[in-house]
């Protein structure tokens, strides 16, 4: 993700428990969440800090290198694959409303910047659309929740569901130091563990993540200007859940309690 400029995209809550367009109002903004709003959360090492490597055994290997080639592939609006990865979010997402075209004002309503998804894509690539669907098909109460905005008392000015999702895959790739050729961090290592015992191990931190992110937000009573905010104190959140001696599995972390399915 570089330092781009751009724009932003706050929703503001007209009434509780609905995300269409008759409920919500999109307002523009000059500060980018796909950007340079993001890069300050994400980047939070010095260069003057050490950097160790962990070694890892062959299955950590080929796990990394897995996750890193789903790492490494745009989202293509001309792969069918990816069309239809797309139409099945807003399908899931939207089972009530048929979907009227890849590019249309109603993604708007699940908290796009536009009318074309695929622009928002360019800081998360492809595996930020697989990390929405998997949460959508696995824990579709939680996903519904936080789409709609159902719990807690809101906020009138709303993060973006959508674009909140691909900077937080964003957020997880540069946490776990994922690009790098081992990981360098203990909390980057400690995930590999649990990615070479379960290969959904980094669509199931995601689901985590964003519903510990929503946890926050309402825990701090957040409105849009305090995303970034928000979303550091998510990732220090996370990374000490990560580290807990009794922790064996992702399902052990405390804040997976709070996903419902």
């Amino acid at each position: 993700m570089d330092d781009r400029g751009g724009s932003f995209v706050a929703v503001r809550r007209i009434s509780q428990g609905q995300c269409h367009s008759s409920s919500a109002e999109i307002v523009a903004g000059s500060t980018a969440w796909l950007g340079r709003g993001l890069s300050c959360v994400c980047a939070q090492g010095r260069e003057s800090d050490p950097r160790p490597s962990f070694d890892l055994t062959p299955i950590q290997e080929e796990c990394l290198q897995s996750i890193q080639s789903r790492i490494d592939v745009p989202y293509d609006s001309s792969i069918p694959e990816h069309q239809d990865a797309l139409k099945a979010l807003w399908d899931t997402a939207f089972p009530e409303e048929k979907l009227h075209g890849l590019i249309s004002e109603q993604w708007k309503e699940m908290g796009w910047q536009g009318k074309d998804p695929s622009t928002d894509f360019r800081g998360g690539g492809f595996i930020s659309l697989e990390n929405l669907l998997f949460f959508a098909r696995n824990f579709p109460k939680s996903f519904q929740d936080l789409l709609r905005k159902q719990e807690g008392d809101r906020s009138v000015w709303e993060y973006p569901f959508a674009v909140a999702g691909v900077n937080i895959t964003f957020m997880l790739i540069q946490m776990l130091d994922l690009e790098a050729d081992k990981p360098r961090t203990l909390v980057g290592a400690t995930f590999l563990k649990f990615l070479a015992e379960n290969e959904s191990a980094f669509d199931l931190l995601y689901c985590i993540t964003f519903k510990l992110m929503d946890h926050q937000w309402l825990a701090m009573r957040a409105s849009y200007m305090d995303f970034n905010t928000v979303m550091k104190s998510t990732r220090r959140q996370l990374e000490k859940e990560l580290l807990l001696e009794d922790i064996t599995r992702l399902e052990d972390v405390p804040s997976y309690r709070l996903l419902s399915k």
